[in-house]
């Protein structure tokens, strides 16, 4: 990172300095201002009703009869008892009635609860239990997760997406009153993310929170145009989508194209289809599309915008040129983080600049701890060295946490730097790139992140240990060469006298596990070691992998109906191509 690097870019910024400046203005908005998700919604939809707003499989919306549609949600909503500070559950799949019961819930000054759709059995009912919703709504997509409950979900009322519409039809389309009363520190969204404690945790967002991403994110850093249409196939249980994403739309008045799902082959195509000038993704999704076959029109695809995180520093020219995308709007951020970094300067490997306090410091490769010095303070990195990224707890940087206070608490780091100065451990080890820049390197902790999602080892290791011929398990993520993230791996020991059937361990996982978090490699040892405290010794065995296992019998998940089978040649390179494990 260079100062004449980044001065080389502010006359490219120069066309968008009224975009800027709406954002920079939006920053110094107050915590109590009568503004929210709803009314910034709402008056689009006032000001401009003929305006595109939402696109899928082809169809669109405009921004007024979206806004109608939205009314009519909320209308039934209200008949049934939500009200400000009510939680309402949704699981639901990526398709229009879920952004928009999204935006029907945040306008009663109610919090949307988006369940993520791959949670089954526990761990579903765990996070309904977290919820508590006054009101579930279940499109026909998720009615197998229901079932995995083994009764009725947690929840007042438990509405299917077909009863919704049903009684929707004949509903007020009227704003609703209480939407104009409603203060920013009013509760959101409720993300879930993986907790060290095997079960997810339920983020907290706040619609300050989110307008403070439309600002920061949105306009200072993605910059969309009014007549931009961007694409996103991310799950709308995500952050990425429902607050990067859907901000960015809104701080330009653009429009929102949702894609079902994330297809390599289709991508472009339902891109294209639904008019994309722009797309978010994560890491993945790039490599993905870099592997696809070349394609003539490959740079001709409409596409003049990227805005996401986790494009490795490697791919990022291949990308760009291969798909002729002329500016790419990094950045890193998490559910429950209370800062984010915007690629803004269109800087090139970056997850760009952040204006509010932050530190990379020394950390712990053991303990993923942050390390303090004889004085007992942390110690920050020089440029060009990788650290813990902490996070300054301010009040214009508030942590907004999680339901659970004490799993709040876990995350707050005091008296780093000075006595009664709170910091935010995100877990996460950033590079250090000088003028407030940093670039994303890798997780610490019992989570590791695959396909998009983050894993909580100690959830792998429960369901892994349930299984008749496990005695101990440890599960750690490993790296793989050409793809990004970590793949789940685990480390087995066996009961006495038995063998693994792979067939049936992969059933047993499959049952309790999201896809994503299905190890693809089991390591037989025959004991494991533990430190003194009883915490398992992961890192030595990440580091060894699944290439110095030395005389252990090492199994690969082959596919879902073959499970587990001994690892044979090109296994890894499948993996890397998308290719493994099969269906």
């Amino acid at each position: 990172m260079s100062l004449p690097g980044l001065v080389s870019k502010l006359p490219r910024m120069a066309a968008d300095l009224p975009i800027v400046l709406r954002g920079a203005a939006g920053m110094t908005r107050k915590p109590h201002a009568r503004e929210t998700i709803g009314s910034v919604f709402q008056k689009l939809a006032e000001r401009h009703p003929e305006r595109l707003f939402l696109r899928f499989d082809g169809d669109s919306l405009s921004y007024g009869e979206a806004n109608a549609r939205v009314n009519r949600y909320a209308s039934v909503l209200a008949d049934r008892g939500v009200r400000t500070g009510d939680v309402v559950g949704i699981l639901m799949g990526n398709r229009p009635e879920t952004l928009l019961l999204a935006l029907a819930t945040v306008k009663l000054g109610a919090a949307a609860g988006m369940l993520n759709v791959n949670q089954r059995g526990e761990v579903l009912e765990h996070s309904l239990s977290l919820l508590d919703s006054t009101v579930l709504v279940v499109g026909e997509e998720c009615e197998d997760a229901v079932r995995s409950l083994g009764g009725e979900p947690q929840a007042g009322t438990v509405l299917r997406l077909e009863e919704l519409d049903a009684l929707a039809r004949d509903a007020d389309s009227s704003d609703p009153a209480v939407t104009a009363e409603l203060r920013a520190s009013e509760t959101a969204y409720y993300i879930f993310t993986s907790g060290t404690t095997g079960l997810p945790k339920a983020s907290r967002m706040t619609h300050f929170r989110w307008l403070k991403s439309m600002s920061g994110l949105g306009s200072l850093g993605v910059r969309l145009r009014r007549d931009d249409v961007l694409y996103c196939c991310l799950p709308l249980y995500h952050n990425n989508a429902l607050t990067v994403a859907l901000s960015s739309v809104l701080a330009a008045g653009a429009g929102f194209a949702l894609g079902r799902k994330f297809s390599a082959s289709n991508f472009w195509d339902d891109a294209q289809n639904n008019g994309a000038t722009a797309f978010i993704y994560i890491g993945e999704i790039c490599r993905y599309l870099l592997n696809q076959p070349v394609r003539e029109d490959d740079d001709r695809r409409g596409i003049r915008l990227a805005v996401g995180n986790g494009l490795r520093a490697e791919l990022w020219d291949e990308f760009t040129e291969r798909f002729g995308i002329d500016r790419v709007a990094e950045f890193y951020g998490a559910s429950e983080c209370n800062i984010a970094f915007i690629n803004a300067l269109d800087q090139k490997r970056t997850a760009g600049i952040c204006p509010l306090p932050y530190a990379v410091v020394e950390y712990d490769p053991d303990s993923g701890q942050a390390v303090r010095g004889e004085d007992g303070r942390l110690r920050k990195v020089r440029r060009g060295e990788v650290g813990l990224l902490l996070a300054k707890v301010t009040s214009r940087a508030p942590f907004d946490g999680y339901t659970d206070p004490e799993a709040t608490e876990k995350k707050l780091l005091r008296d780093a730097f000075s006595d009664g100065d709170v910091w935010f451990d995100t877990g996460d080890l950033v590079r250090h790139q000088g003028y407030m820049h940093v670039a994303f390197v890798d997780r610490l902790g019992d989570t590791f992140r695959w396909k998009g999602e983050n894993v909580a080892t100690t959830q792998v290791e429960a369901a892994v240990s349930s299984h008749e011929t496990v005695a101990e398990v440890v599960v750690y993520g490993v790296e793989i060469e050409g793809a990004d993230g970590r793949a789940g791996m685990a480390a087995v020991t066996l009961k006495e006298g038995v063998e693994l059937d792979g067939a049936a361990l992969a059933k047993t996982l499959h049952s309790a596990l999201p896809d994503y978090a299905v190890p693809l490699f089991v390591r037989i040892v025959e004991e494991l070691e533990y430190t003194t405290t009883f915490k398992s010794r992961k890192v030595e065995l990440r580091k060894q992998g699944y290439s110095e296992t030395g005389e252990d019998d090492l199994y690969v998940l082959a596919s879902r109906g073959e499970g587990y089978r001994p690892i044979f040649d090109g296994y890894v390179d499948g993996v890397a191509r998308g290719e493994l494990p099969g269906r």
